[in-house]
């Protein structure tokens, strides 16, 4: 399997197959348990890999770093001014620049256009950091922490992702959920539904696997019997300050909050949230929303953020040992 995956670039699930992407999970697993035994073998020593971070980050940046100083390889790391790339120069020329002098590149930024282009013409394996479109390195964290908090197989576990459920975070949630047949449920107004031609192909792909797919403005619907409630910031990095009345308007019913998580009907309901999230004015995004709006929290209370059931700490750190894996299957030797 690895063998199959050698030299190719990780810029979504729905280019991965379902064994692929096991795989992935499976080699996530033994190496994080290599690294908390301290007996981890490096199979990337003297890789040299590119970072390219057109957005500030926290998780994708220390868990890209971390796993590649952990498997032996160095890494340069460019910042939002940090490089010519679709400024003084295009894609395409610096792709073709950082091919010759890297083993792999990360991109983390705004169009997906730009990481298609770097992986056709660098030569090199290239990894979605985050794009507008998709985030396949936080749902590869996704999955593993599901399943280290759950003893069901795939296919039988049921989560809801609720809010702006056509984010990135949401499409590319959903694809790869029904890759693994899982229930997957889209909770959210229709108007921040996922994309009609995108929600096509998790149809398709959840009719081969055996996934079920709901997609619903039902709150009710969407988290009764869930076993996981997942959720995500109401506004993106990019977005204008002018969209946050409108859309605190429109998703506020669906805040995930004491209530919420009573809905499930299911005490033992995980919650997840690939961070940052705003579940108290102890930010200034947090505290300038809560002047303007009168809120003290938004896609998710404090109460549930802070309670047993949050496991988002253990997703965050999966990050990284789920990166690890894409650099190892990718580019080790």
């Amino acid at each position: 399997m690895t063998d199959k995956l050698h030299g190719r670039s990780f810029l979504t699930l729905r280019d991965f197959t379902p064994a692929e992407i096991t795989h992935l999970l499976d080699l996530a697993a033994l190496l994080k348990a290599a690294k908390k035994a301290r007996h981890e073998q490096q199979y990337l020593i003297g890789r040299e890999i590119a970072l390219i971070f057109e957005k500030d980050s926290t998780r994708t940046r220390a868990g890209f770093e971390v796993a590649a100083y952990d498997q032996g390889a160095h890494v340069t790391y460019l910042g939002p001014s940090g490089s010519h790339l679709g400024k003084k120069e295009t894609v395409k020329d610096t792709a073709r620049v950082l091919g010759r002098v890297y083993d792999a590149i990360e991109y983390r930024g705004f169009g997906h256009v730009n990481a298609e282009d770097l992986a056709k013409w660098s030569g090199v394996p290239v990894y979605n950091g985050l794009t507008d479109s998709f985030h396949p390195t936080q749902i590869l964290a996704d999955l593993l922490t599901m399943r280290e908090h759950s003893k069901k197989a795939y296919k039988d576990i049921a989560f809801c992702f609720l809010g702006d459920v056509g984010n990135n975070v949401g499409g590319s949630l959903m694809l790869g959920a029904v890759k693994m047949g899982m229930d997957v449920r889209l909770c959210g107004p229709k108007a921040q539904w996922p994309d009609p031609d995108l929600l096509a192909e998790a149809r398709d792909i959840a009719a081969q696997t055996g996934a079920r797919l709901t997609v619903t403005a039902d709150v009710k619907q969407g988290v009764t019997g869930c076993d996981f409630i997942h959720t995500d910031v109401w506004v993106s990095m990019g977005e204008p300050d002018t969209v946050w009345a409108t859309r605190i308007a429109a998703l506020l019913p669906y805040q995930v909050n004491a209530t919420l998580m009573a809905m499930t009907g299911n005490p033992d309901a995980k919650f997840m949230h690939c961070l940052p999230a705003f579940h108290n004015t102890d930010t200034e995004v947090g505290a300038r929303v809560a002047r303007a709006h009168g809120l003290d929290a938004l896609e998710v209370t404090d109460d549930v953020f802070e309670s047993p059931a949050s496991i988002v700490f253990d997703q965050a750190e999966n990050r990284m040992h789920t990166i690890k894996a894409v650099l190892v299957a990718t580019l080790g030797d």
